[in-house]
C-alpha cells in the first residue's frame, strides 16, 4: 500500500463555494441537457463573511434559506419553473437509452455521493442508513463497473454505512481516499487497490482543535450538531430553528477567524470548515480515474451522481474533460453543471438497477 501526502496550501483562498461560469453552446455535451451558470452569490457571501465578519452574516443566512427546499411551496410559477428545468436537465431514467448510446465502446466508471443520493436526508446524520435494497444494488453495480463513493463524510463513517469492501471510498470531500480491500478486475493499475491519498494530512491537529471548540461554542444552540469528518468539520443546522441560524453563524465565525488556513463552505443544511487547499470532489474524481488507469484515456465514461453543492466540482470536472456526465439528485430546480436529473434516492436505485441489467444484456449479446 502506498501513501501519498501532498499539501498545496492557498492561504489567499476566498474559502467559498465552487461556482462556475455559464458554458458556451460549444461546451454542451452531445446528449442531455445544457449547462447554466451556478449562482455567484454564495461565492460573494462566503468571501465577504470572512473579510467583513458580522456585516455579511445576514447575507449568508439568506443563502442558507434559499438552499433549503423546505421553504419552497407549490405555486403555479414554481410548477412552471420546474417544467422548464426538467426540459433543461431531463430525467436520467427517461433518457437512459440515450445515455447508454453515449457510453458505447467505453468503460463506465461510477461515482456516487452518499447522503441524499444513496440514502435519504434525515434529521440525525448518524442515522443516515442506506436500505438493504440499495446496498444490494450497489454491490451488483460494483461487479460490472468500477464504483466509488465520494462524500463529505468521514471515510470510515460512510464505510460503516455502506459496508461494501469492493468499492473505492473518498471521504472528507475527497481528502481521504482508500481503494477497495477486495480485488477488482477493472483496475488497469495493479497498485490501485492499495491507493491511500490524504492531501490534507497536516491539517488533522487543526481540524481536531476546531471540532472541540465548535462543540463547546454551539452547545447553546438547540438542534445544532457538530460532526468531525476527519479532514473537515460539519455543522448541521437541519434541526436548528431558523431564528437561531444567525446566532449559529456567529458562533462558527468566532472560531473560524482564528484559523486563516481553514475556509467555510455551505452544503445541504450544513456548514463546513475545510482546509484551504486546492482539492475537492472534482479533484478526487480525477485522482481516482488516474488510479484506475484511465488518466489519459478516451475510452472511459465516468458517471457522477450527487445531490449537493459540493458535487458541482465533480460535474464541472466532467464537463471540462468532455467525458461522461453528471446527474443531479433533486426534486427542486437548482442551478447545476450536471446534464441530467433524478428526484430522490429511489430513482437513483432504479437507474443503477437498469444500468446493471443493461450491462448483463450487453455481455450476453457478445
Amino acid at each position: 500500500m502506498t501513501q501519498q501526502n501532498v499539501v498545496v496550501c492557498n492561504t489567499k483562498s476566498s474559502g467559498d463555494l465552487s461556482v462556475f461560469p455559464a458554458a458556451s453552446a460549444a461546451q454542451k455535451p452531445p446528449v442531455g441537457g445544457g449547462y447554466i451558470s451556478i449562482s455567484r452569490r454564495p461565492r460573494r457571501v462566503l468571501k465577504n463573511l470572512e473579510i467583513n465578519g458580522d456585516n455579511r452574516i445576514n447575507a449568508l443566512v439568506e443563502s442558507m434559506r434559499a438552499s433549503s427546499p423546505t421553504h419552497l411551496k407549490s405555486t403555479p410559477s414554481l410548477t412552471e419553473e420546474h417544467s422548464s428545468w426538467i426540459l433543461r436537465y431531463p430525467s436520467a431514467l427517461d433518457m437512459f437509452d440515450e445515455i447508454m448510446n453515449g457510453s458505447k465502446g467505453k468503460q463506465i466508471v461510477m461515482f456516487l455521493d452518499y447522503d441524499g443520493t444513496l440514502s435519504p436526508i434525515v434529521e440525525d446524520p448518524d442515522r443516515a442508513f442506506m436500505s438493504n435494497s440499495m446496498r444490494k444494488t450497489v454491490r451488483k453495480l460494483a461487479r460490472y463497473f468500477p464504483t466509488a463513493i465520494v462524500t463529505g463524510r468521514c471515510k470510515d463513517k460512510v464505510y460503516n454505512f455502506v459496508r461494501l469492501a469492493e468499492l473505492y471510498y473518498a471521504g472528507s470531500h475527497g481528502m481521504d481516499i482508500k481503494g477497495p480491500t477486495r480485488t477488482s478486475k477493472y483496475n488497469r493499475d495493479s497498485n490501485a487497490e492499495g491507493v491511500l491519498f490524504q492531501p490534507a494530512s497536516e491539517f488533522l491537529p487543526m481540524i481536531d482543535e476546531v471540532y472541540q471548540q465548535l462543540m463547546d461554542k454551539t452547545k447553546s444552540t438547540p438542534g445544532a450538531k457538530v460532526e468531525n469528518n476527519k479532514f473537515c468539520v460539519s455543522v448541521h443546522f437541519r434541526c436548528v430553528d431558523e431564528k437561531k441560524w444567525t446566532e449559529l453563524l456567529h458562533q462558527v465565525q468566532s472560531v473560524l477567524k482564528e484559523y486563516p488556513k481553514l475556509r467555510l463552505t455551505q452544503g445541504r443544511k450544513v456548514i463546513e470548515i475545510r482546509p484551504t487547499i486546492k482539492w475537492d470532489k472534482g479533484k478526487a474524481l480525477e485522482f481516482l480515474l488516474e488510479s484506475l488507469g484511465f488518466a489519459n484515456c478516451n475510452d472511459v465514461f465516468p458517471i457522477y451522481i450527487g445531490d449537493d453543492r459540493t458535487d458541482e466540482d465533480a460535474f464541472k470536472k466532467l464537463r471540462d474533460r468532455g467525458q461522461g456526465l453528471g446527474v443531479l439528485v433533486s426534486k427542486f430546480p437548482k442551478d447545476t453543471s450536471a446534464s441530467y436529473s433524478l428526484q430522490e434516492p429511489n430513482e437513483v436505485m432504479e437507474f443503477l438497477q437498469r444500468l446493471v441489467e443493461w450491462r448483463k444484456v450487453s455481455m450476453r449479446a457478445r
